[in-house]
């Protein structure tokens, strides 16, 4: 058999080897590059100063106020001389009760309210959103002088942090809001049928409602305890006269004030102050960032 130069046929080039998929394999590189170089350089900015921190904590004194970035040697008894400071595990006690009780009194208080302003319809139910988040854009240095008035002259409970716990007893304007967002996501066929069957609004709420609702529930609950953390401000107003009942936040600048000199000792209390968030924030991220994304899907 005769095989004729037109019976031959070639292989097609190999994948990837013409010049338009070269090119466009080069591009995707340096797209991958681009933006994984952006992204790390963002990382670092936020991740340097905790560095900075742990590092710091961690040296002598002598080497804590000199340029040097990396410990000669470490001193990871640091943080125990923090933990024995005298006062240290009162403001931690005094921290951890404000804002667990602060968080249960918020989240207790606010579903049933953003659960009336999502569900139910009523005469004057605009006016009550309206007037939620009006609430929501006022400072509170407003009110402070007079509820200050009223706690100290009225109550006599000034020098402690009960000021700043009862009152979220009666909601807050910003775990409202963001609750009557996510729950006007959850379809009114789940509330009907649970009435059908029989369940009043209590019970419709806390076995239908609420299990749908924990995205929404753990992101107001996550931001009410941080915010009850940090504050710093709540307790400077109500209980700088009494120092058995600071807080972290406020004794921190008292432990400051009497370590100056001792920077690393200020940075492992600091680092103290930020780990239990830290810690709290990475275990609950997935539920914290589901359900702040959530609650803007219906308006």
């Amino acid at each position: 058999m005769t095989i004729t130069s037109t019976d031959v046929r070639l292989p097609p080039a190999a994948a990837g080897t013409t010049p338009a998929a070269r090119t466009a394999r080069r591009r995707a590189v340096l797209s991958w590059v681009a933006v994984h170089s952006l992204a790390i350089a963002a990382a670092l900015f936020f991740l340097l100063p905790f560095a900075f921190v742990l590092l710091t904590s961690v040296m002598s004194d002598q080497q804590a106020l000199t340029p040097q970035l990396w410990p000669t040697s470490w001193h990871w008894g640091n943080y125990a001389e923090v933990w024995s400071t005298p006062g240290f595990l009162t403001w931690w006690r005094n921290t951890l009760l404000y804002a667990v009780a602060g968080t249960a009194l918020t989240v207790a208080s606010s579903v049933p309210v953003a659960y009336a302003l999502a569900k139910f319809r009523f005469r004057g139910r605009r006016l009550a959103l309206t007037a939620v988040i009006s609430m929501m854009m006022l400072p509170p240095q407003v009110t402070v002088v007079p509820m200050y008035l009223f706690w100290a002259k009225q109550l006599h409970l000034t020098g402690t942090l009960w000021p700043l716990i009862v009152p979220m007893a009666f909601g807050d304007a910003f775990s409202i809001f963001l609750l009557r967002q996510f729950l006007l996501t959850i379809p009114n066929e789940y509330v009907e049928a649970a009435r059908m069957d029989g369940c009043g609004d209590l019970r419709t709420l806390l076995r239908v409602v609420l299990p749908m609702a924990k995205p929404a529930v753990a992101a107001v609950a996550l931001f009410q305890f941080f915010c009850c953390w940090n504050d710093y401000f709540g307790p400077q107003i109500y209980a700088s006269e009494n120092p058995g009942a600071w807080t972290l936040s406020y004794g921190l600048e008292s432990f400051k004030g009497a370590h100056h000199t001792n920077w690393n000792l200020t940075m492992a209390a600091t680092l103290l102050v930020l780990a239990p968030v830290i810690v709290l924030f990475f275990f609950a991220q997935k539920a914290f960032i589901e359900g702040v994304t959530l609650t803007g899907v219906k308006g």
